[in-house]
C-alpha cells in the first residue's frame, strides 16, 4: 500500500464530486456571488487550486508553482506572487476579482490535479515524515501532517463549489 493512498483516494472523490457540481454550469452561474460577503464556484475553484498548487509545488517540493512555471497567471490576468491565493482578501476584493474563461479556470485546476498526482504518487514515507517549516503554521512539523491540512482545505472548498450548485440549480445534480 502506498503511504498516499487514502489521500489520493480522498482528492479523487472530493474532485469527481467538483467535476460533478460543475458539469453543465455556464460562466454567468460559475461567476454568480450568492450574496454580498459570499465566494462565486469560480473565485473557490480557483481558490482551491491555488492552494493544492501551492502545497504540492512550492512547499512539499520547494519547486516553482504552476501559476508562475506554467504562465497561469497570465491567463487570469493577475500577478505572479506565489502567495496570492486569496487568503486574507477583503470583502471588496473578492467582489472585484474578475474570473477567466471557464476554460482557463479548468485548465489550472487540472493541471494542478495532475501534478498533485504525480507528487502523491512518488512521495514515500520518508518524504511525508520530513520536518519542516511549512506555512502558514510557524512550528515545524511533517511533510504528513501539512498534507492533511491541504487536503481538508480542498474537500471544504469541494463542498462549498457543490452546495452553491444546488443552491442554484436545485436537487438532483450528484451521481
Amino acid at each position: 500500500m502506498s503511504p498516499t493512498e487514502s489521500v489520493v483516494s480522498t482528492l479523487q472523490r472530493n474532485w469527481a464530486m467538483v467535476d460533478s457540481a460543475l458539469e453543465d454550469l455556464d460562466q454567468e452561474t460559475i461567476n454568480r456571488i450568492p450574496m454580498e460577503q459570499c465566494n462565486s464556484i469560480a473565485w473557490i475553484l480557483w481558490h482551491m487550486s491555488r492552494v493544492v498548487d501551492t502545497f504540492i509545488n512550492t512547499r512539499f517540493q520547494s519547486q516553482p508553482q504552476l501559476w508562475i512555471a506554467g504562465g497561469w497567471h497570465r491567463r487570469f490576468g493577475m500577478g505572479d506572487d506565489p502567495d496570492d491565493r486569496g487568503v486574507g482578501w477583503t470583502m471588496e476584493q473578492v467582489a472585484s476579482w474578475r474570473p477567466p474563461d471557464l476554460s482557463v479556470l479548468l485548465g489550472y485546476h487540472q493541471a494542478v490535479r495532475v501534478a498533485a498526482g504525480e507528487y502523491l504518487s512518488s512521495a514515500t514515507e520518508a518524504d511525508l515524515a520530513e520536518v519542516k517549516v511549512i506555512a502558514p503554521v510557524p512550528e515545524p512539523r511533517t511533510v504528513a501532517n501539512a498534507l492533511g491540512q491541504m487536503v481538508w482545505d480542498a474537500v471544504a472548498h469541494g463542498g462549498q463549489i457543490a452546495y452553491l450548485r444546488g443552491f442554484y440549480r436545485g436537487m438532483g445534480w450528484h451521481r
